[in-house]
């Protein structure tokens, strides 16, 4: 499968053999359950949108792309939805070290679903609580714009609280419009590819060391999915409802 075609400044790249390794861009994906978390990211890396996804296990996707003309590799790591409860947010582990991995946070939430957008300040104070003294950048989506039947978060309300919080943010709707997702994503990209890359060797810092990028050792190993299996779904959600073969 390819990954994007028709794009200016993203698109595919394939590593020549001996070739020195990519630089790696880490990207989180967290928010509440049901906000289209996997959606976004599939529709980002493959352009598709497949609309039925397994309840997310926390996978980690990986695709090499050119960004700006450097050729990197980029890694999402999707995890699992948060949940309000009368304690506070309720969410797995992995997620803090996730936040801890990356080298920037999207945070997620549906306009169709008023309690994802209240999540998302409490789960801001999760990402700078997480990064220390080096806090990651963070862009806010809004998720489902097309169903303007069931919006429940006004167009205004999620510039105004990413004003309060200090990122950009994005209205967008993964089933609709691919356009909209990648520009979101690209431009995190771009920021991050402009940024120094870490020195080399500091992923191996002793815990606690000055150079250590932020990282934790405690960061299970997430599942792999590669695009052929992407593939695979994409073909037979689309078998099933319109009975046609999907070229790719």
């Amino acid at each position: 499968m390819r990954l994007i075609q028709n794009m200016t400044t993203i698109a595919e790249c394939t590593s020549p053999e001996n070739s020195v390794p990519n630089r790696v861009i880490k990207i989180a994906v967290i928010g509440g359950s049901g906000v289209g978390k996997t959606a976004l990211v599939v529709r980002f890396l493959t352009r598709r949108f497949i609309g039925d996804y397994e309840r997310n296990a926390g996978n980690l996707y990986s695709r090499e792309v050119q960004v700006d003309g450097e050729q990197v590799t980029i890694q999402v790591q999707d995890t699992p939805g948060a949940e309000m409860t009368d304690n506070g947010i309720s969410l797995p582990d992995h997620v803090t070290c996730s936040i801890q991995w990356a080298d920037a946070v999207v945070l997620v939430y549906s306009v169709t679903d008023r309690g994802s957008f209240d999540l998302i300040d409490r789960l801001h104070q999760l990402v700078v609580r997480a990064g220390g003294a080096s806090v990651p950048p963070v862009i806010l989506l809004a998720n489902k714009a097309d169903l303007l039947h069931l919006r429940r978060v006004d167009s205004q309300q999620g510039p105004l609280l990413a004003g309060s919080l200090g990122c950009s943010t994005y209205e967008v709707s993964a089933s609709e419009d691919y356009s909209q997702v990648h520009e979101a994503f690209h431009r995190l990209c771009c920021q991050l590819a402009k940024q120094p890359p870490a020195p080399a060797g500091s992923s191996n810092a002793p815990a606690g060391a000055a150079t250590e990028k932020r990282r934790s050792p405690l960061i299970p190993r997430p599942k792999s999915p590669n695009m052929q299996d992407l593939k695979r779904r994409f073909k037979q959600a689309l078998s099933a409802k319109v009975r046609t073969v999907t070229l790719v």
